[in-house]
């Protein structure tokens, strides 16, 4: 992450022995501090597993009030674009998302009305420097990218998911004529390699709905040594949460150029 999300010892001291109460004050600052630490969670859960490992984790139907309050802090509606670095054996696979030209304003990303997001995958082998020959860098190769979401809802609506890509990336990547493997997919080595894809929709979603996930999955290979032609297989994951602010007007869409991004 751009600010790679990821804990503090207090050392007990002697009190009086007066009994020790609780303020409502003191408990609302608690269940505060408890759900910025939730939220942290959300934004930093980049997990790595083997091609064909566990199966993907099960997500509860109706997340928590904890949840919905965490979901606030999200990097992506507070910067206007979310960035997350999974270092894997030197390499730094780099998730980029930004809101388009069409809703670009995420404080107005409201229930109603579709607002539209793109991103980029791509990764930089750290045991070189970043000018050096792209000869002398581990080759890193793209196969399938699957996002998937879910709404999380203030009064108990059914989850929605109203956004989702499961796609062989070189098939949907804005380069038409992306490098490819005859079997690993296609590039994503820095300078010469990146997956792009504009304009996603994110379509409506009911009322109470005050934040999304996108939870991306994206199947990888990379070389072990520049050249070897020796490949390990992972999986990239990336959560990124994003608040939806309650409005009964529906989120405004601009009419942007086909090559806008």
């Amino acid at each position: 992450m751009s600010t790679p999300s990821t804990s503090t010892r207090t050392t007990p001291r002697e009190t009086t022995t007066m009994p020790a109460t609780r303020s409502p004050r003191r408990l609302r600052t608690l269940t505060a501090a408890l759900a910025l630490v939730l939220a942290g969670s959300l934004s930093s859960c980049s997990l790595v597993d083997g091609l064909g490992g566990d199966p993907e984790p099960v997500e509860a139907e109706n997340p928590s009030a904890a949840a919905t309050e965490a979901a606030y802090d999200s990097q992506f509606t507070r910067d206007g674009t979310f960035q997350s670095h999974v270092d894997i054996d030197g390499m730094d696979f780099v998730y980029t998302l930004w809101p388009t030209k069409s809703t670009p304003r995420t404080n107005e990303w409201y229930p109603k009305g579709n607002k539209f997001f793109s991103f980029t995958f791509q990764v930089y082998d750290l045991d070189r420097a970043l000018r050096d020959p792209f000869r002398t860098k581990r080759k890193a190769y793209l196969g399938n990218i699957k996002v998937t979401s879910r709404t999380i809802t203030s009064d108990g609506s059914p989850t929605q998911r109203p956004y989702k890509l499961n796609a062989e990336a070189s098939r949907v990547t804005f380069d038409p004529e992306a490098v490819t493997h005859p079997v690993h997919g296609m590039l994503i080595t820095s300078p010469k390699g990146s997956f792009e894809i504009r304009n996603q929709k994110i379509g409506p979603m009911s009322d109470d709905t005050r934040g999304l996930e996108l939870t991306f999955v994206a199947e990888v290979h990379f070389e072990t040594a520049p050249g070897s032609g020796r490949f390990v297989a992972k999986k990239v994951k990336q959560t990124v949460p994003i608040a939806i602010f309650e409005s009964e007007t529906p989120t405004q869409v601009a009419e942007i150029p086909i090559n806008a991004n």
